[in-house]
């Protein structure tokens, strides 16, 4: 049995959508739904109960969803506790972030971190936010760090954990310019000339953002493009096939060099709050100082702004 499938089983156990699961896991629905298939005929059972709409987990599948999370975080406990015996016994903390706040958020943080408890040891982990979230939820990290939208709810129960919010950050569209260094296209576009349209995939946190923009702000959109990742879409955008909504530090560099523009107004934007998360009952005194060290990042932000 390929571990993958409990991953991609918890995942269409969470989600109960095939499509929006599939875009999760970065992989086509074909393809996903061959592994969900696999995991069944292992099993010798049926986990879902397909006749109905949406997608729902069969008896058998409601009884293995705590086993599969069971071994999912076995076997990530057992992951660590071997490094950690490699290591010499040293502690690692482990950090979740979605791809683009691990480049942009948490590296720059982390090389503070370094300078300020050198003796701290720090895995990171990158994943998509739901997947973030539930390693947070499942204790298989120390700390999570991610945007926070004040109409997007997180797949996280934040009474459990201690939240410190770090800054905040625009959401805005942007595309490569034009030959006068205007954008190529400009919001919100017109009926008769949609704007072609870089999107996140359906279900992800930035994908509710960007709607919840355009219900409060129409556009003539046609979406040609669609990936999980802020990354993927910025070298989309670079390569001159539509417009974005990304991080602005993301971008940051890109605006500078005039490579990206801001295809609207500052009313396009979209504001969002970076935050960290943590179980501060479960921190040792070692985990207590990085908490601590982020409570002195968000100070010296307030100050300097």
């Amino acid at each position: 049995m390929d571990t993958t499938w409990l991953e991609d089983f918890l995942c269409l156990a969470r989600t109960l959508n095939f499509t929006r699961a599939a875009e999760e896991r970065n992989v086509t629905q074909s393809a996903f739904s061959r592994r969900i298939k696999s995991l069944e005929i292992w099993l010798g059972i049926a986990l879902l109960d397909r006749s109905s709409y949406p997608v729902r987990l069969s008896p058998a599948g409601e009884d293995f969803l705590p086993v599969a999370k069971s071994v999912v975080l076995q076997l990530l406990q057992a992951r660590d506790d071997l490094r950690a015996s490699d290591r010499g016994g040293m502690k690692f903390f482990g950090f979740a972030a979605p791809h683009s706040i691990s480049i942009n958020h948490l590296a720059p943080y982390l090389r503070q971190l370094e300078e300020t408890l050198p003796a701290i040891r720090t895995r990171v982990m990158s994943d998509n936010l739901h997947s973030c979230c539930q390693l947070l939820s499942e204790g298989a990290c120390d700390f999570l760090l991610c945007y926070r939208h004040r109409h997007i709810a997180l797949a996280l129960d934040e009474q459990r954990f201690a939240r410190l919010d770090l800054g905040t950050e625009n959401l805005i569209p942007v595309c490569v310019p034009d030959r006068a260094g205007g954008p190529a296209w400009r919001l919100p576009g017109r009926a008769a000339a949609r704007i072609p349209q870089l999107a996140y995939a359906r279900g992800s946190f930035l994908a509710a953002v960007v709607e919840h923009k355009l219900k409060t702000k129409p556009a003539f959109l046609d979406l040609r493009h669609m990936d999980a990742f802020a990354e993927a879409l910025k070298s989309q955008a670079l390569q001159g096939t539509g417009v974005a909504w990304l991080p602005e530090r993301s971008v940051r560099g890109a605006l500078e060099r005039g490579e990206l523009v801001p295809a609207g107004d500052d009313s396009w934007a979209e504001p969002l709050t970076l935050s960290i998360f943590a179980d501060s009952d479960g921190l040792d005194e070692a985990g207590s100082r990085i908490w601590d060290f982020f409570l002195q990042a968000r100070a010296r932000h307030r100050d300097s702004t």
